[in-house]
């Protein structure tokens, strides 16, 4: 791929800084609720008109920081550093035995198989059915979970030893021990459509010795697999559920947790009911829990303020002020760790994973195309008119409130409509660039989608938004069917998942097709290093490359933005984006 250096005009904010505000989406994730009424469409010539007001027009809607009672709407939620709000657990004296939690998801979770998922919203459903080796808490710190301490690790950093809980069960009986640990790391390195192998790393074998340790051994170090395992990669499964079901797991999965899977009815709901074997079970207040598939956000806190659902995820910016106010709601509200941005197609033409291929379109051939496309985006002006300021911009997949941020791994590209004229000159190419853009149908994401279209006529490009259904949107960019893509990340607590599934050659994720021996090189050498100021520098020359590739344009980050009924206590929102409702209950 040939590369072309693009001078640029850089605005570093402090990496220490704290960021600023948004709304939420896992992996890959919807484009997040906006800000703005009518939730409808808005003319592009009114798009316009905003876009360019968007500096003066819109005045910040500050998130709830504090506790309080009556308007407030922060009653019970547990403040974090930077203003994040990540709720409370819950203590038996203050919730009912039994009852149902309903809670409403801004889309539908994908397969339910911890090995094959992909979406956020599968991560909502299996934190109450799919415990992990490892979780994270409110301070993005690693706890055990399913394992009863943090891995050893060898001299080398070849051999890592976890731990595992005795007496445990699966929701069908089967005894959970080291030797299902194995067979469920084994199927997530084996399985031909798992989106998990890469995220483990170069692991050669994996052993029980005895019922309580599992030994996994690399061929290199691999500093990011304890933080893998916090997340599906570290839900195990029953083996017998898995041997008897194989690849269709997900229509009955079976894991440890306090609730197991009842029933789905495709685009509409997901039921989970008390797991009588879970081995905390005595703990678990709550009968059941319903996920409602609702995805428009006005009809989401409509819901929420009804109390026809009492947990609402990915509340829109606009409606954040209105439901503070609301005495009988909280708003958790914490940052993201993620992004959301656009992908474009460069070489994925026989489906992710597979060997890259030439696509005949200006975008895909040319960087500069795709650079000039990048300047025609005002990402300040998306986050003032779309999202009310609850959002922050992104010019990386590396968040800035986490250690491996630098000032390269911050550095932005500024909006410069004019250059991105130049730039398409350049590379020889007539104007406007047409290029058909895939979104999620929801209300907010063509919001989103539209104000992106008007944004950067002026640039140059004309952006042909092809609405989807979230799912279809899945299997388009799986299969390369699509130019451009609107979607993001919820993030992980190590950038190595945040950037080598996607942009790693052959990444489980890559569904741009993106191929650079620099960045792989770099990448490889990441995880490998153990030092966080010399894996910080490497990141840092990452992003570097990716600038200058342009496979990724990230956009902005979000907020974690959830609305919570006063009637139900224990809900917690950390910076995983996961929002935990599995410990929680009716309060009394």
């Amino acid at each position: 791929m040939s590369r072309h250096p693009l001078p640029r005009r850089r605005t570093a904010p402090s990496p220490t800084a704290p960021s600023a505000t948004s709304t939420s989406t896992d992996g890959p994730t919807a484009a997040p609720a906006s800000g703005g009424r009518p939730r409808l469409a808005l003319p592009l010539t009114a798009l316009a008109a905003v876009t360019a007001l968007a500096l003066g027009a819109c005045s910040a809607v500050t998130p709830t920081t504090g506790s309080g009672s009556g308007g407030s709407g922060t009653a019970g939620a547990a403040a974090g550093p930077g203003g994040d709000t990540f709720g409370e657990p819950v203590s038996a004296d203050q919730v009912k035995q039994g009852g149902t939690l309903v809670m409403a998801l801004s889309a539908e979770p994908d397969q339910l198989d911890p090995a094959l998922s992909r979406s956020l919203y599968s991560r909502y459903v299996f934190h109450a059915m799919c415990q992990k080796l490892y979780d994270v808490d409110e301070k993005a710190q690693i706890v055990p979970q399913l394992a009863t301490a943090l891995p050893t690790t060898s001299s080398d950093g070849l051999t890592v030893t976890i731990p595992v809980r005795e007496g445990v069960k699966f929701a069908d009986g089967t005894a959970f021990d080291a030797a299902a640990v194995k067979a469920s790391i084994d199927r997530e390195l084996t399985l031909k459509t798992s989106a998990r192998r890469s995220e483990l790393g170069p692991i050669t074998t994996v052993e029980a010795p005895d019922a309580t340790k599992v030994v996994i051994t690399l061929s290199k170090p691999f500093a990011p697999l304890v933080a893998a395992l916090t997340d599906r990669a570290g839900m195990i499964v029953s083996p017998t559920q898995a041997d008897k079901l194989g690849e269709d797991f997900a229509t009955a999965p079976v894991c440890v947790g306090p609730f197991k899977f009842s029933k789905r009815v495709p685009q509409n709901s997901i039921e989970l009911v008390k797991d009588p074997n879970y081995y905390d079970a005595k703990n678990v207040h709550l009968d059941a829990i319903t996920y409602r598939i609702i995805t428009d956000a006005s009809i989401r806190a409509a819901n929420l303020r009804s109390g026809d659902v009492q947990v609402a995820d990915s509340l829109s910016a606009q409606d954040v002020p209105t439901l503070q106010q609301q005495s009988n709601l909280t708003v958790l509200s914490s940052q993201s760790l993620g992004y959301q941005g656009l992908t474009v197609n460069i070489g994925n033409v026989n489906g992710v994973g597979s060997p890259t291929g030439t696509i005949d379109r200006p975008e895909a051939k040319d960087a500069k195309v795709r650079q000039a496309l990048e300047l025609a985006i005002d990402r300040k002006g998306l986050v003032k008119v779309i999202f009310n300021d609850l959002a922050t911009v992104a010019c990386s997949p590396i968040s800035p409130s986490t250690q491996f941020t630098s000032e390269a791994a911050q550095t932005c590209t500024e909006h410069d409509p004019a250059k991105a004229k130049a730039l398409l000159q350049e590379a020889g190419v007539s104007t406007p660039v047409q290029i058909p853009m895939i979104t999620s149908n929801n209300p907010d994401s063509l919001r989103l989608a539209q104000a992106l279209q008007s944004m950067v006529k002026e640039g140059g490009f004309d952006l042909q938004i092809k609405p989807v259904e979230y799912a279809t949107l899945l299997d388009q960019q799986d299969r390369g069917e699509f130019s451009l893509l609107q979607l993001g990340w919820s993030g992980r607590i190590d950038p190595d998942a945040n950037i080598t599934n996607f942009v790693g050659t052959g990444g489980s994720q890559n569904v741009a097709g993106y191929s650079s021996k620099t960045v792989d090189d770099l990448l490889a050498q990441a995880r490998e290093e153990q030092d966080v100021a010399k894996r910080r520098d490497l990141y840092g020359k990452v992003v570097e490359q990716l600038h200058q590739d342009d496979p990724l344009i990230y956009l902005y980050r979000q907020r974690n933005l959830t609305g919570v009924s006063n009637t139900v206590k224990g809900v917690q929102v950390f910076p995983d984006g996961v929002i935990r409702v599995g410990a929680s209950g009716l309060a009394k």
